[in-house]
């Protein structure tokens, strides 16, 4: 069996997967502001520290253990321990449920791909009202960006509750993603193997397209002169370490058991310790690479919001006092404005609601991350930009590869343990299989494509993995150094790459990793517990903005069952072997 599995055609291969995969869209969408909140080039000292300490060594231990058992997530560590089944099982249903809402992320990116053809961008400016006499009063209260991406694009309601019905649009365009993503992994390695060569490279042509655009762009040194000035008195900020930590582990894609099943169609003597070194530091490399391109364009943004604001009040101000054209500027708007104050303190004070306090400071300290950054400031952006069309498609093909990359480690996850089956590879082809868990995933994921569908994507993406994958990463470097045996584990090594692994690799393992997402798990469970009632930020139509609201029963109900539902796939995978052999034990004693 272990001949016929299927292997990697060159090592580069599965560099580009390992790549394709661990850099997604996290890279482009939530480094940048954790950058933003946790003091800016300060925030790269514990990330840095974060990736010697934790990210380095565990994405090593799961490529090693994916390598060695040539298994995917439950074979491997089936074979470390029969106790330890429920964890494979555990990293399997993650993957599914990561699955079926990570696409629809793909799905928002074809729908803006094929709008981006237009001239004018379609969220560009605000579409007219029925009467055709102005514009809709929902875009009018907000902007173009927001109204495309939260009426047009979601459609979304104003609550969880009220859960309107499927878009077809973004149906379609789920279905389309779907496919896209099953002809990509149609016949396993062979496929992937070829389509992670663009998914992994073409990101990158993108984004050294976007910096050299971006740095030309006015007003971008003000972006990255925020992004690089370092406010180190964020170390000493707890949240800063944790954030940093977090993205470590998710950007890397630990605990899903992606890398495990890439790791397995290696050459037995592939060097694994070279590779782990290699994609953890180019996944960081490619963070702060985005940042730059994201700051660049954050800074032309926040210019064009400030300068634009200042005219409007410079036209306010000249056409209230009927001031010489020329005689009010952007640099003696301050003192113009305390003139006027004081010689016309009536006509002032009336005016006074409507002079908007313009700050390039506030601007810029405006943090957005996930969708809201994806699809809003970067849209916002290059609306104002010359060939805006030209971006637009440039962007969204970057958004959809690293999409796609990351959806074709997700769904390896959940097929290799599927096809390592013989109860199932024997009686079903690869392509039925893959199919079958496409389409399944699909049929699901068409909640997302309700009105309401966003909320839900929140609840999948904020609860259906956090907790299950910490737990998993945990009882997986136990397993290893504690269960299975350093030693044991080190001799593996030794026979693989034909050199054990030195003290930094042990002491990792071993003590800083376990400790490291212990502290990791203690935080986000006291956290959940001190917030109290879950909250969620749903839509207001008549304000034009997000508003606080609490999660009804049901909801809560699912985030409870989205969590247990992996999590306890680990006790009751012992459970249940525990179980088996203390029955087939008593059958030969009795059968003696």
């Amino acid at each position: 069996m272990e001949k016929s599995r299927p292997l990697w055609d060159n090592p580069l291969q599965f560099v580009f997967a390992c790549i394709s995969y661990a850099v997604g869209l996290g890279n482009v969408w939530r480094f940048p502001y954790l950058c933003q909140m946790y003091g800016g080039g300060g925030f790269l000292i514990p990330y840095f520290i974060m990736l010697i300490a934790e990210g380095m060594p565990l994405l090593y231990l799961e490529l090693a253990v994916g390598q060695r058992m040539r298994k995917g997530s439950i074979g491997a560590w089936k074979i470390i321990s029969p106790y330890l089944c429920g964890v494979g099982v555990a990293s399997v249903v993650v993957s599914f449920f990561l699955s079926m809402y990570y696409n629809v992320i793909n799905a928002w990116a074809f729908w803006y791909l094929f709008h981006s053809f237009q001239d004018p961008l379609p969220w560009a400016t605000c579409p007219l009202n029925s009467n055709r006499t102005g514009y809709e009063q929902e875009c009018e209260t907000t902007s173009s960006t927001q109204y495309f991406w939260y009426r047009q694009t979601l459609n979304i309601s104003p609550s969880l509750e009220a859960s309107g019905g499927v878009q077809w649009e973004q149906a379609l365009c789920l279905t389309l993603a779907w496919l896209v993503v099953y002809l990509c992994i149609l016949r396993g390695t062979e496929s992937t193997g070829k389509v992670v060569y663009v998914t992994a490279s073409l990101p990158y042509c993108v984004l050294i397209v976007y910096l050299i655009r971006g740095l030309t762009l006015h007003g971008a040194v003000n972006g990255l002169v925020y992004m690089f000035t370092p406010k180190l008195e964020q170390l000493s900020n707890p949240k800063a370490w944790i954030s940093a930590a977090t993205q470590i582990f998710f950007s890397l894609g630990l605990g899903f058991g992606s890398l495990i099943a890439f790791a397995s169609y290696n050459e037995p003597s592939n060097n694994c310790e070279r590779h782990a070194i290699i994609v953890s530091l180019i996944n960081s490399a490619t963070s702060i690479f985005a940042s730059i391109v994201t700051f660049s364009i954050y800074g032309f943004k926040a210019t064009f919001n400030y300068e634009s604001c200042l005219n409007k009040v410079i036209l306010l101000l000249m056409n209230t006092f009927d001031l010489e054209e020329g005689s009010l500027t952007a640099d003696n708007l301050s003192e113009m404005k305390d003139y006027l104050m004081a010689t016309h303190p009536q006509e002032y004070a009336q005016l006074s609601p409507q002079l908007k306090n313009c700050s390039l400071e506030a601007e810029l300290d405006t943090a957005v991350q996930g969708t809201g950054l994806a699809f809003i400031v970067y849209s916002e952006a290059i609306k104002n930009m010359e060939v805006p069309q030209l971006y637009s498609v440039l962007y969204f093909i970057m958004l959809l590869m690293l999409g796609i990359g990351s959806m074709l480690g997700n769904t390896a996850a959940i097929l290799t343990p599927l096809t390592d089956s013989r109860a199932i590879a024997t009686r079903f082809p690869k392509e039925v299989i893959s199919g079958a868990v496409c389409f399944i995933n699909c049929v699901i994921g068409l909640i997302f494509t309700m009105e309401a569908g966003n909320y839900w994507f929140d609840i999948f993406n904020d609860y259906a993995a956090t907790l299950s994958l910490l737990l998993i990463v945990l009882v997986e470097t136990i397993a290893v150094c504690y269960i299975y045996g350093i030693r044991r584990f080190e001799k593996d090594l030794y026979t693989m790459t034909g050199h054990k692994p030195n003290w930094y690799w042990k002491l990792m393992w071993a003590f800083a990793s376990p400790l490291l997402i212990i502290s990791l798990f203690i935080f986000y469970l006291s956290d959940y517990i001190l917030t109290g009632t879950l909250q969620y930020q749903a839509w207001d139509a008549t304000q034009g903005q997000l508003v606080t609201k609490d999660y009804p029963g049901y909801a809560l109900a699912m985030i409870g069952l989205l969590v247990a539902s992996s999590t306890m796939c680990i006790p009751l995978g012992a459970l249940v072997t525990f179980i088996r052999k203390r029955l087939k034990r008593e059958s030969v004693s009795t059968t003696a």
